[in-house]
């Protein structure tokens, strides 16, 4: 007769406080989008103007009192307020996220249409925000306090620089100057770059600032004396050992710089002429149409959950503090 062997305690503890991380996540990750549909909802009819103007071609329609009344009556506008609020977020209780007013057709679909060519977007520019970070860091922390100083400052640059400017600029210089790169974003691999390059570049300077932090502290740690000790070099001290210790809490803010570039891609999409949710979200603020705008925002917040979980994840398994 076998007997089944527990599992060893520190994996018991381990698969505990995982499944407690998910719990704690999928909890907040409820509260978060009941957040986002409820202040989104009254932000929008908060807004100057009718939404109803929305259905009937936007508000340059000219439309008539009756028509405009028809069309309030169809989707429910000229309900009171906190009746449409409960209607709507009984609506996306079922998963429905309701009828495009302008569209004219399911938001669900809309987004599913748009949300392909933003998250190409989002990941190849955070990619790039990555490979620059690393450059930087790694340059910075090999050079003396010359190149520490010069990579600081463009770090600080990089970060604070808008995306509109930096967009209107790349568009300058390698579209109307030099002619290698398309101004409008098309379909083939070129006009991905600059609308990537835009989005990258800011954030590839605030995750440099974190891991040049990082890498300072730990080049001058113990650990780092003893590998040194041992005849480690500094590249394979910087490979090896600082840059593990120095990407933790860049790992951390993965999410936050997944979210951040989803918002930046409203002005990035919208300066390129690239179709995605960005562009898609800035027409339907402009012209009210409520149900798009609010869809938009919750796919938006469900990718930032869903990426914050996914990083307190990779975060857990890269330290071993974490792990026991």
């Amino acid at each position: 007769m076998h007997l089944e062997t527990a599992p060893p305690p520190s994996t018991a503890r381990r698969a505990l406080g995982v499944g407690r991380l998910l719990a704690v996540r999928l909890a907040g990750a409820v509260f978060v989008l009941w957040a986002v549909a409820t202040i989104t909802f009254l932000a929008v009819r908060a807004i100057p103007g009718d939404p109803a103007e929305a259905v009937l071609g936007g508000p340059g329609s000219q439309a008539g009192p009756d028509a405009l009344a028809a069309a309030r009556a169809q989707y429910g506008l000229d309900l009171p307020l906190g009746v449409q609020y409960l209607r709507y977020l009984g609506l996306l209780a079922t998963g429905d996220l309701g009828t495009s007013f302008a569209l004219h057709d399911d938001v669900a679909h809309v987004i599913a249409e748009q949300l392909p060519a933003t998250l190409i977007l989002t990941l190849v520019a955070l990619v790039l925000a990555w490979v620059l970070a690393l450059a930087l860091a790694a340059w910075a922390s090999r050079g003396g306090w010359g190149s520490r100083a010069v990579g600081g400052l463009l770090e600080i640059t990089a970060a604070a620089v808008p995306h509109f400017w930096l967009g209107a600029v790349l568009i300058v210089l390698f579209s109307l100057t030099l002619g290698w790169l398309p101004a409008v974003s098309t379909s083939t691999p070129l006009g991905i770059v600059l609308p990537a390059v835009t989005l990258a570049i800011p954030l590839a300077g605030f995750l440099g600032q974190v891991m040049r932090e990082q890498i300072t502290d730990a080049v001058t740690s113990p650990f780092a004396l003893s590998a040194r000790a041992r005849g480690e070099g500094s590249g394979g001290l910087f490979w090896r050992h600082a840059l593990r210790h120095a990407s933790l809490p860049a790992v951390t803010l993965t999410g936050w710089a997944l979210g951040s570039l989803i918002s930046g891609a409203v002005v990035v999409e919208t300066l390129f002429a690239r179709q995605g949710l960005g562009s898609t979200l800035y027409n339907a603020v402009r012209i009210r149409d409520v149900p798009v705008v609010i869809g938009v925002v919750l796919v938006v917040a469900l990718v930032y959950v869903v990426v914050t979980i996914l990083a307190d994840l990779a975060e857990r398994a890269l330290d071993p503090r974490r792990r026991a």
